[in-house]
């Protein structure tokens, strides 16, 4: 079934769970699509799992597009969303629009996600009133890193938790179909979820939201270095490309590989000519 900001919309009606996962690339983002997903977020998270940043803050508009045409290419039911990077939104409304505009019609995405409540509210308004779906991002927003001092649960006071909560309503109210809500209290996420007639996707912050986004490289295992406190990982992929490239390296060193049907023939009249 074809995945769109309505589906969206109607699965919280129902009580049907969402499922999302990130993609940066047509071929992954084709086996995450046949799998059954209702969305894929191209996430400025590629600043740290594909270019090897401490963060996402250079991660840039024409980036984010190139790797949006790429997914959109794998993905053929999942809502496409493609995350707005660091100051693409920032600056002005004007800017907000273009930027948003771009990841659209250069990129194909099926709508927007920027981060921030009060503070980006004019923003999320002209994109919606551009015609221009809009995701929310609340709780531990990865591009205000610097502001947190690190990579930091929000939401553990009254007063952080309240402004939680009325950031979402707030979103709601101009316009945002859908909000994500990162490293915060299980209980909080859960206030908020009740308190908003729009879905929540949760990443860090339990199971009581209306869906679940993670990082792919996260969940599958691709690295053990870092294992985040809410990620499970459902596989360990990295251990198993690394023993099949180990196994092909071996072979190819002791010539086992190719062997004689990975190899393609010529006609043995023909190659006596070539004596």
């Amino acid at each position: 079934m074809k995945n769109t900001v309505l589906t969206f919309k109607e699965a919280k009606i129902q009580g049907k769970k969402l499922t999302m996962l990130t993609a940066y690339d047509y071929s992954m983002a084709k086996i995450i699509d046949e799998s059954g997903i209702n969305g894929i977020l191209i996430g400025d998270s590629l600043g740290m799992v594909i270019k090897g940043d401490e963060d996402t803050l250079a991660v840039t508009v024409d980036e984010i597009i190139y790797h949006t045409k790429a997914v959109k290419k794998g993905a053929k039911n999942a809502l496409i969303v493609s995350d707005m990077p660091f100051l693409s939104y920032h600056t002005s409304i004007e800017d907000a629009i273009y930027h948003a505009g771009r990841m659209v019609k250069e990129g194909g995405a099926h709508a927007v996600k920027l981060e921030g409540g009060a503070n980006v509210l004019p923003q999320v308004r002209a994109i919606v009133a551009a015609q221009i779906p809009v995701m929310g991002h609340l709780g531990l927003t990865p591009q205000s890193v610097n502001a947190f001092g690190g990579f930091k649960v929000q939401g553990k006071s009254e007063e952080t938790a309240k402004q939680l909560i009325a950031d979402a309503v707030a979103l709601e109210e101009v316009g945002a179909f859908s909000i994500v809500l990162e490293g915060i209290p299980a209980k909080v996420a859960e206030l908020i979820s009740k308190a908003v007639s729009i879905p929540t996707i949760g990443i860090g912050a339990g199971r009581e939201c209306d869906g679940q986004i993670l990082v792919y490289q996260d969940m599958l295992g691709m690295f053990d270095n870092f294992i985040p406190k809410f990620v499970k990982q459902y596989a360990s992929v990295g251990k198993i490309m690394g023993e099949a490239i180990g196994m092909y390296i071996e072979e190819v060193e002791k010539g086992l590989f190719p062997e004689d049907k990975h190899t393609f023939k010529i006609d043995e009249e023909q190659l006596k000519k070539l004596y």
